[in-house]
């Protein structure tokens, strides 16, 4: 697939059609944004014909920006070194690319490396969102989206995209964001009820190096997992008295085992999963499901490789649902105190990273199936695909709700070449 950039530009939001005067305010980042991952992220949509022309594109981002400030402007430091978000609407990285093809003919939608044409590059980029529209001979579009994930997690950034499909189709953007990141008081006295040193954070002097595998070694392989397949999973996790358990706990239990019996790991060895939990629903009181930023912890289950291949699928789904349990109201608080009084003095740093080539022996699963991403919507009609961008990371996950629409799940899953035919005759299997 070769892609034409016709051009590329910076898109400023616009104030009932005039450009905001300049007001270099600024919002701290919380200390949910500060332990996340220091990265973008990309996805991939597409749009089968008709679809609005870009200048409808570009006018809805324009207004959508105006709501959504934040990713108009840059990261940056304040007087005494604190992290923040500079709302100074420098703009978003705005490109418009062509493919003398059509949409079928030139992209499979596997994940593999030429998804990286369909949208900017990640790396050392100013600009905390990017956007790509490729047209085809055909008339489809996609649109490729790149997010700053110290701004805002998944949940907030899909809320984002479905307001710019609003503002593209003429529509009052709302449910309006809630962007004030100061709601998470810490306690005086603090009280660190759980331990977060290895958890959320680890020793700046203890970060290990990563030793880089080679891309052409890994395989990011797409499972798709039907209704009544996700079914029986179901039924068979919640098989024990422990259940029952939930579709995603019971899918991660599964691909939790079969990735860790193709890896052909030593028995004795411990290998965790690192869970997304949503605070939103857990902090009390409530925090507004309509907050703008991050507010995501991790539940990291964790078994001896010989014990999650020996006992049944119901004990990984055990483990699964304790972890996430755990990861409450108090476990957020304690979290919030740790983080504001014990970072800094220790020199700690976060352990989300997204510089490794392998998670071998651990896993871990971001789950987008209850993200509105699929609402994205600016004028002719709901994306015919969404997808991850290509992450070839040997074990990060990524579960989305399949584009069929029926209620089945797409797992990319990416794997070490060798152990790929082995994942894929267990991964179907109930046995």
């Amino acid at each position: 697939m070769k892609v034409k950039k016709e051009s590329s530009r910076i898109v400023k939001p616009t104030y009932n059609g005039k450009t905001h005067p300049s007001n270099l305010g600024f919002i701290p980042l919380s200390v949910f944004d500060k332990v996340t991952y220091n990265t973008h992220i990309a996805v991939i949509y597409a749009y089968r014909p008709p679809t609005p022309p870009n200048v409808t594109l570009e006018l809805g981002l324009q207004k959508a920006l105006s709501v959504y400030r934040e990713w108009a402007g840059r990261l940056d430091r304040d007087d005494i070194g604190n992290s923040i978000i500079l709302l100074n609407d420098e703009g978003v990285k705005f490109v418009e690319a062509s493919v003398d093809g059509t949409l079928d003919e030139a992209v499979s939608f596997k994940p593999s490396a030429s998804l990286l044409a369909l949208h900017p590059c990640l790396k050392g980029v100013v600009e905390l969102v990017q956007v790509q529209l490729t047209r085809f001979t055909c008339g489809s579009l996609v649109v490729g989206f790149t997010a700053h994930h110290l701004v805002a997690d998944g949940q907030s950034t899909s809320n984002f995209l479905v307001a710019w499909g609003q503002a593209c189709r003429g529509l009052d953007i709302g449910p309006l964001p809630t962007p004030d990141r100061a709601i998470f008081p810490r306690r005086d006295p603090p009280c660190f009820e759980f331990e977060h040193r290895g958890v959320e954070f680890t020793n700046n002097k203890l970060v290990k190096k990563d030793y880089p595998v080679s891309v052409e070694d890994i395989v990011v392989h797409k499972a798709h997992f039907t209704l009544e397949f996700l079914a029986k999973l179901k039924q068979k996790a919640s098989s024990e008295s422990s259940g029952p358990y939930s579709t995603f706990e019971s899918l991660v239990a599964h691909l939790w085992r079969a990735i860790t019996k193709s890896r052909a790991l030593d028995n004795s060895k411990t290998t965790f999963v690192r869970i997304s939990v949503n605070g939103r629903t857990r902090l009390n009181p409530r925090v507004p499901k309509d907050y703008f930023g991050n507010l995501v912890l991790w539940a990291f289950p964790s078994a001896k490789v010989q014990e999650l291949l020996r006992e049944p699928l119901p004990y990984a789904a055990k483990l699964i649902h304790d972890a996430v349990a755990k990861v409450n109201n108090n476990y957020f608080k304690s979290f919030i105190d740790f983080a504001n009084y014990k970072v800094e003095e220790e020199d700690l740093v976060p352990t989300a990273v997204m510089d490794k080539s392998s998670l071998c022996p651990n896993l871990e699963v971001d789950s987008w199936l209850r993200f509105p991403f699929y609402d994205l919507d600016f004028g002719g009609g709901c994306p015919h695909v969404f997808m991850p961008s290509y992450f070839p990371t040997e074990g990060m996950m990524f579960l989305l709700p399949s584009f069929i629409g029926d209620g089945s799940i797409d797992a990319f899953v990416p794997v070490f070449q060798d152990n790929v035919a082995t994942f894929k005759r267990v991964c179907y299997s109930l046995d």
